[in-house]
């Protein structure tokens, strides 16, 4: 069913120009084929923070700097521009550039920590109870398919180790975003709906939880020494906390 849509109608599908029918016929599609939607998150990517970043150059920009320059600049009345000036007038453009690429960069970067974490946000906004409630859920199949993450990700997982009060545990699979593979589980709440705990590697350490909200829904995230994970759903945050404490105390036992 992938391939049959084409990136038209599912740009139209994003811009919210489709007709009730139409957007039925692709959420149906969705929840069949998890590819696809991986396909609606790249495509949803083409809107890059472009404004967020140059504001923050902004915020950045030498200004005191960048108008004492301006104080060189000869008045009207005054001879014509010799070479000197105009050498260092260009020397002052190449570093100014030069300092608006690191900037960006460095903007780019901290984005990048947390980029992860919106993906999934956006594929799990896709998410209704019937996408997850028809699926089995016997403990073979659930093995099976955490040792597809294992190898993946380096981990040893195991059901018992993902078991949680009230929610059943219904698929582990592996996605793929820019060729960095992250693994998620998927649990069906009674009242509050689907839910994840998501993993993917990481080298920036041992982080306590934090909090946060994304696309409607909220989030606990911590890291270990090599993986940074997140439990992601609509319950409570202070729910989503307990179960992911329960969680980390389990899988770093």
């Amino acid at each position: 069913m992938n391939a049959r849509i084409p990136d038209e109608q599912l740009v139209a599908y994003l811009d919210d120009q489709l007709d009730t029918e139409q957007r039925q016929r692709i959420d149906a599609a969705v929840a069949q084929d998890p590819m696809l939607g991986l396909r609606l998150q790249w495509l949803n990517r083409s809107s890059l923070p472009f404004k967020a970043a140059y504001d923050e150059l902004g915020r950045q920009a030498p200004v005191d700097r960048l108008q004492a320059m301006l104080d060189t600049l000869p008045s009207p009345a005054r001879p014509t521009l010799n070479r000197r000036w105009f050498l260092a007038a260009a020397a002052g453009l190449v570093v100014s550039g030069v300092l608006a690429d690191r900037l960006f960069l460095g903007w780019q970067a901290t984005q990048q920590q947390d980029n992860w974490r919106q993906l999934v946000a956006d594929y799990m906004a896709l998410y209704v109870p019937q996408t997850l409630d028809h699926l089995p859920g016997d403990e073979a199949a659930q093995r099976a398919q955490l040792h597809t993450l294992d190898a993946r990700l380096g981990l040893v997982l195991t059901p018992a180790q993902l078991t949680l009060p009230r929610a059943e545990f219904k698929r582990a699979q592996i996605l793929e975003y820019d060729g960095v593979p992250i693994a998620q589980i998927s649990y069906l709440d009674p009242v509050h709906g689907p839910m994840a705990l998501c993993v993917t590697r990481s080298n920036s350490g041992s982080r306590h939880f934090a909090q946060e909200r994304r696309r409607g829904m909220n989030i606990v995230y911590w890291a270990d020494m090599e993986h940074a994970w997140m439990l992601i759903g609509h319950n409570p945050m202070a729910d989503l906390e307990g179960m992911a404490t329960v969680l980390r105390g389990r899988l770093s036992a």
